[in-house]
């Protein structure tokens, strides 16, 4: 059985990592797997009986301090993969790229293979990337539009589409593991699912459901995710919506959440692959997303979700302006709301589409790589 290390900065919130976890759970069966990480505070991803290696050297302040962390990380994932004699060694994210490509592909010609995990757009920008191209064995990317963008700025020979997966039996188990505690007992509800980040475009999510809200005085939003929110708590409070506004929080199982909406409302101006659409759609909620750079238009495949236009990326916290972009997503919001068979429709084309990211094409594909 080879041995594959899973590189992660962390087990706390966020898509790579949790891409991680699930990852390494679902290639257990097949592979001898551990995973390393840089921080070993606030996990909250289970990853059961999997070793988990602390490598001890968080995120620290400063460009020079930065560069030290990169190298120093290097040198303990190389003794890492030397001691436990790696096969392969697959980073998710720009940080864990560097530390991976440092410890495999520069300080030494020999050892383990190194894959690398663009999880973003974002990591479009990054000034390593080249890098990263030229030094892998498998650069793996999230979305076919992002492999593609990669395989055209940098001539990239060795770059594939590995999206994420999704076990839909084990979403709606954990769906009835719990009931969610909501502040409303009927009502349309409108769910969105991500952390506090400027990249999700919260300050429009808030101004179309406002408007949505002022036509269907009936529906509900339900932000779910990790951050204070307080400029958009402020907002909604501005907008006239705040009790018709629930932040639940992060949620170890958001799935019993999910369940409760009646839609689901992506309005990031960035995303690599939304692992948070897809499980929506799991649960049969009928999606509306921007059409943002990476994603959301792969993912509906121009039949099985809404795409809308995107949106500005400049936080608006001004609740008296509203953009025409943030009407028009209303107006489409609203005559789906209002439709109940285009409702019904979209929530069975969601459950459809959701089933062919399925785990068993995830593990064919990594099982395959592996032997190559």
């Amino acid at each position: 059985m080879k041995k594959l290390l899973l590189i992660v900065p962390s087990l706390h919130q966020g898509g790579s990592e949790k891409v991680c976890a699930m990852t390494a759970v679902a290639l257990k069966p097949y592979f001898d797997v551990q995973i390393a990480i840089f921080d070993s505070t606030n996990i909250d991803f289970d990853v059961g009986d999997i070793p988990v290696a602390d490598i001890g050297l968080p995120s620290r302040p400063g460009k020079l301090a930065k560069v030290l962390n990169v190298l120093r990380r290097a040198h303990r994932l190389k003794w890492l993969k030397r001691k436990e004699q790696i096969d392969i060694a697959y980073s998710f994210g720009p940080t864990a790229n560097l530390a991976n490509v440092f410890a495999g592909r520069l300080f030494s010609r020999k050892g383990a293979k190194c894959w690398l995990g663009v999880m973003s757009y974002m990591d479009m920008d990054s000034s390593w990337l080249g890098l990263f191209c030229k030094k892998a064995d498998r650069l793996l990317c999230c979305s076919e539009t992002l492999r593609g963008m990669i395989e055209k700025k940098y001539a990239c020979g060795c770059a594939y589409t590995l999206t994420g997966f999704f076990d839909i039996p084990q979403i709606r188990a954990r769906a009835e593991e719990e009931e969610a505690e909501l502040p409303w007992r009927d009502g349309r509800i409108i769910v969105s699912m991500g952390r506090e980040d400027v990249v999700k475009g919260y300050w429009h999510l808030l101004k179309i459901f406002s408007l949505v809200h002022r036509k269907l005085p009936d529906t509900k939003l339900l932000m779910i995710g990790k951050g204070e929110f307080t400029a958009y708590r402020k907002l909604a409070e501005e907008l006239g919506v705040a009790d018709a506004v629930c932040f639940a929080g992060l949620q170890k199982n958001p799935y019993p959440y999910l369940k409760k909406g009646t839609l689901y409302l992506l309005t990031s101006y960035w995303e690599g692959f939304p692992n948070a659409l897809v499980e929506a759609m799991a649960m049969g909620l009928p999606a509306v997303a921007t059409d943002c750079m990476t994603g959301p238009a792969e993912i509906f495949d121009g039949k099985y979700g809404i795409l809308v236009p995107n949106m500005g990326k400049d936080p608006d916290m001004d609740a008296s302006h509203i953009e025409e972009e943030e009407r028009s997503t209303a107006e489409r919001v609203v005559s789906l709301l209002e439709n109940e068979e285009e409702l019904a429709r979209y929530g069975r084309l969601s459950v459809e589409r959701a089933g062919v990211f399925s785990k068993e094409a995830y593990i064919r594909k990594i099982r395959e790589w592996s032997v190559e």
